[in-house]
C-alpha cells in the first residue's frame, strides 16, 4: 500500500500572485511570509474569524463586549491631555451616544471626525468612564453617500503579517473568488463525496467560495466552532493530505538502508543484571519490540510515549547497548543541559562499568573539555554521547553513528532533529532513530501527528510508585507552607521549591529564585538550603544536584530547569510558586520529581490574586489525577495540540482550517480516506499534499 514513487511529482499548474491587481514586487515578497505565492494559495489561506458588519445596530441597543456597525452623527470631537494624549470623539444617533477613543491618531482623522460630519463605525464596545466607547474603531465619513450600503456578507479576519493589512488581503481575495467563479484558475475538485464518504458535503469550489464570504444570514456560533458543513468540507481535505503527507514520508523512509544491528545480547544481559531492580512488563514489551526493529536494515523510525517516572530512559539504555555491542556509536539529545547532564550521569553510571566510554557535549563546556569530546568522538573511543543541539553543529564528526535518541521531542525544532539524523548517514545508510516523549498523546491524535512513526507506549509505572497527592492554595498562606517545609526536613525529607515566572527573562527567573533562596534560609536557619537554576555554569549545577541527591541538601529551590530528568528519592514535598502560570504539562512534568521513592508525596500548587477560569481548571486537573494521559487529554482541550506538541515554533503541522483536538471525529473516515487514495489514485493523492502541505514536506526526513 505505501509504495512510493522517488520521483517528485510533477507540480500542478498555478497563477503566479503577481497577476492580480496591485500586487508589485514588494507585496509579493510580504505574502511569501504568509506561504501565498499564487492565487491559488490565497484562496487557500483562510479566515481565522468573521466580523458581522451586515446590519448597522442602533447605539441604545449596543452592549458591552459585543462587535457591532453603529453610524451616527459626530457632537463633539477634542484632543485630551493626560499621561498620555488621546483623541475623543463623541457620536449620537438619536438612541444614544458613545465615545470613540484613539491614542494614535493624525491630522486626518481629526477632520474626518469633524463635528456635525456623519461616521460609520465598526468596533468593541466596552464600557467607559462616560458610558459605553469603542477603542480604535474602524470608520469613515457618510457625508456624501449617506445611503451607502453596509457590507453584503460577514467580514473576514485572515491570518496576516507586518505590510499585510485585513483591507489588502479582502482586496486580493474579492479578485481571486471572481477568478474563482469565472473558472479562471486551475483548481479542481477532484475528491469525490464516495472518496470522502459523506455524499452530502459540498464541493470545493463551493466551500471555497462560502468561506471567504459567509452571506449575512450565517451562523456566527456555528462558524466560530468550525462546525459549518463548508468548514467540514475543507478540514477534512486538510486532516486527509497532513495524513497522506505523513504516510507518503514514511514510505520513503522505507526506501533508505540502515545497519542491521544484531548482535548476541551480552550487554544488554549484563546491564539488566546489574541494574538492582526488575524492568516493567511495559518496559520489557517495548524494548523487545525496539530490539526487533534495530536488527533490519531499514531505519527504525519510534516513537516511544511514557508517563512521567514509567522509565523510558533504561529503554532507550538498551537500545543504546545494542548499538554499541554491533560495534557502532548512539547519541541522545535532550533539550536542555540540565537534562543532558542527568542523562550523562545516568549512562556513565550504567555504562562504564560495562567499560563503555559516554561522553557529553552541551554549548556550555570549556574549549579544551569540547575538544577532547569532539576528538573521542570522531575517533570511535566515545560509544555513547549525550548531548543538547551542541550534537549536531557542523563541526562535530562521528566515527560510526547508528542510532540517535531524541528526548522530548517535541522541544526540538524540525530542523535540528534533521541536522542530527544526517551526521549518521554513510553512504546510502541513515542511523536508526528512537524518539521519546512524557507528553502521551491520545491515540486519534497520534494518527494525526505521528502517522510516519511506529508508536509504542510504556502502560505501566514501576511498581511501589504511590501516587503523588496534590493541594492547591493561596499564596496568602504561605507562612503554613514554610511551617510544612520544616516539619518535613525535620522528618529527613528532602523537598523542591519551584520558582516559576510568566517572564520568559533568564535573568528574572534566575533572580527570584535567588531571592526565594535568601528568604527561605533566613526564615529556616536550621535548614540546608541548596540553589539551582539555568544561568548557573554546568558544573555548579551538577555539584548541587549531587549534593541535594546525596542528602547535603535538605530544600532545594531552583527554576523550571529541574522539570525533566532529575531523580532523587528520597524528596516527597515540592512547592510550586505562581503554578497558575505554568501549562498542565509542565506541571505534571515537575510534579514527577516527587513520588520517586517509597514514602508518600504531597505537591503544594500555590497561586496569587484571583484565577482565571482556565487556570482553575488546570489546577483542579492536577488535584484530581496522576494520570498522564488523563492530563494530557485536559491540556490538549485547554491549550489546543499546536501548544502542546510543540508544532507552533516547529514548522510541522500548521493548521489552517482543521483543529485536532475538536475535529478527531473525522480521523477514522479520513485514515479510510487515505488508504484508498495511496492504493487508487495516487497523482491526487500528491495534488492534495501540495495544495495543504506544500514545501513542509521535506521536514518529514526527520
Amino acid at each position: 500500500m505505501e509504495s512510493v514513487s522517488s520521483e517528485k511529482p510533477p507540480a500542478a499548474a498555478v497563477t503566479p500572485i503577481q497577476q492580480l491587481k496591485g500586487v508589485g514586487p514588494k507585496l509579493a515578497q510580504r505574502l511569501e511570509k504568509l506561504a501565498i505565492h499564487s492565487v491559488e494559495d490565497l484562496l487557500f489561506h483562510l479566515p481565522l474569524r468573521y466580523e458581522d458588519r451586515t446590519r448597522i445596530t442602533p447605539i441604545g441597543a449596543l452592549r458591552p463586549a459585543s462587535e457591532a456597525v453603529i453610524q451616527g452623527s459626530v457632537e463633539l470631537t477634542e484632543i485630551k491631555f493626560g499621561r498620555r494624549r488621546m483623541l475623543l470623539s463623541r457620536i449620537s444617533d438619536g438612541t444614544g451616544f458613545l465615545t470613540l477613543r484613539f491614542f494614535h491618531f493624525n491630522a486626518r482623522q481629526q477632520e474626518l471626525l469633524r463635528r456635525g460630519n456623519t461616521v460609520r463605525c465598526f468596533g468593541e464596545a466596552r464600557r467607559g468612564s462616560g458610558g459605553l466607547e469603542m477603542i480604535h474603531p474602524e470608520f469613515a465619513r457618510l457625508d456624501e453617500d449617506l445611503s451607502r450600503e453596509v457590507e453584503e456578507a460577514l467580514t473576514p479576519v485572515y491570518p496576516a503579517t507586518d505590510g499585510v493589512h485585513q483591507l489588502t488581503l479582502r482586496n486580493l481575495t474579492d479578485q481571486a473568488l471572481l477568478w474563482l467563479q469565472q473558472d479562471r484558475l486551475s483548481l479542481q475538485d477532484d475528491l469525490s463525496p464516495l472518496q470522502v464518504g459523506n455524499e452530502s458535503l459540498p464541493d470545493l469550489k463551493q466551500a471555497l467560495l462560502y468561506l471567504h464570504r459567509p452571506p449575512p444570514d450565517a451562523s456566527l456560533a456555528v462558524l466560530r466552532e468550525g462546525q459549518h458543513i463548508m468548514q467540514q468540507r475543507l478540514i477534512f481535505e486538510e486532516l486527509l493530505a497532513h495524513v497522506l503527507s505523513l504516510r507518503q514520508l514514511r514510505a520513503r523512509a522505507r526506501q533508505h538502508r540502515a545497519v542491521a544491528l544484531k548482535t548476541g545480547g551480552k550487554l544488554t544481559r549484563q546491564f539488566v543484571d546489574g541494574l538492582g531492580f526488575e524492568l516493567t512488563g511495559a518496559q520489557q514489551r517495548v524494548a523487545a519490540v525496539i530490539e526487533q526493529d534495530l536488527q533490519k536494515p531499514l531505519p527504525m523510525q519510534r516513537l516511544v510515549q511514557g508517563d512521567v517516572g514509567s522509565g523510558k530512559t533504561v529503554v532507550a539504555a538498551l537500545a543504546a547497548l545494542q548499538a554499541v555491542e554491533a560495534g557502532y556509536q548512539a547519541a541522545i539529545m535532550a533539550p536542555t543541559e540540565i537534562l543532558a547532564e542527568q542523562h550523562y550521569l545516568n549512562f556513565s553510571h550504567w555504562l562504564a562499568p560495562l567499560g563503555i566510554r559516554v561522553s557529553l557535549l552541551s554549548g556550555r563546556q570549556k574549549t579544551a573539555v569540547r575538544k577532547q569530546a569532539m576528538q573521542d568522538l570522531e575517533d570511535g573511543t566515545t560509544r555513547v554521547a549525550v548531548g543538547t543541539h551542541a550534537l549536531f553543529q557542523d563541526d562535530i564528526r562521528f566515527n560510526r553513528l547508528a542510532l540517535v535518541v531524541i528526548d522530548e521531542q517535541h522541544r526540538f525544532g524540525v530542523h535540528q532533529r534533521m541536522a542530527l539524523w544526517g551526521k549518521g548517514r554513510q553512504g546510502d545508510q541513515y542511523p536508526h532513530q528512537l524518539i521519546m516523549t512524557a507528553t502521551p498523546i491520545p491515540r486519534t491524535l497520534s494518527m494525526a501527528v505521528y502517522a510516519d512513526l511506529d508508536c509504542s507506549i510504556i502502560d505501566e509505572l514501576p511498581p511501589g510508585r504511590k501516587p503523588v497527592e496534590t493541594v492547591v492554595i493561596p499564596d496568602s498562606r504561605r507562612a503554613e507552607v514554610v511551617e510544612r517545609v520544616a516539619r518535613a526536613c525535620q522528618q529527613g525529607k528532602q523537598v523542591y521549591w519551584v520558582c516559576t515566572l510568566i517572564e520568559e527573562s533568564d535573568a528574572l527567573q534566575c533572580q527570584a529564585a535567588e531571592d526565594t533562596a535568601r528568604l527561605l534560609a533566613e526564615a529556616l536557619p536550621e535548614i540546608n538550603v541548596g540553589l539551582v537554576h539555568g544561568r548557573m555554569k554546568s558544573g555548579d549545577k551538577q555539584n548541587v544536584m549531587q549534593d541535594f541527591k546525596a542528602g547535603n541538601i535538605e530544600l532545594l529551590v531552583a527554576t523550571t530547569v529541574i522539570e525533566v530528568g532529575v531523580d532523587v528519592p528520597n524528596a516527597s514535598l515540592m512547592i510550586m510558586e505562581n503554578a497558575e502560570r505554568l501549562g498542565l504539562s509542565q506541571l505534571h512534568q515537575l510534579r514527577g520529581r516527587v513520588g520517586r521513592g517509597s514514602e508518600a508525596s504531597v505537591c503544594v500548587l500555590m497561586y496569587q490574586g484571583k484565577l482565571s477560569q482556565q487556570a482553575r481548571e488546570r489546577l483542579a486537573a492536577m488535584r484530581d489525577s496522576n494520570d498522564g494521559f488523563v492530563i494530557a487529554r485536559k491540556d490538549l482541550e485547554l491549550r489546543g495540540p499546536g501548544e502542546v506538541l510543540g508544532t507552533k515554533q516547529t514548522g510541522q503541522l500548521q493548521l489552517r482550517i482543521a483543529d485536532l483536538q475538536r475535529d478527531q471525529h473525522l480521523m477514522p473516515e479520513v485514515l479510510a480516506c487515505a488508504d484508498r487514495l495511496l492504493l487508487q489514485d495516487r497523482p491526487l493523492a500528491d495534488k492534495l499534499i501540495q495544495r495543504w502541505v506544500g514545501e513542509a514536506t521535506r521536514y518529514g526526513h526527520v
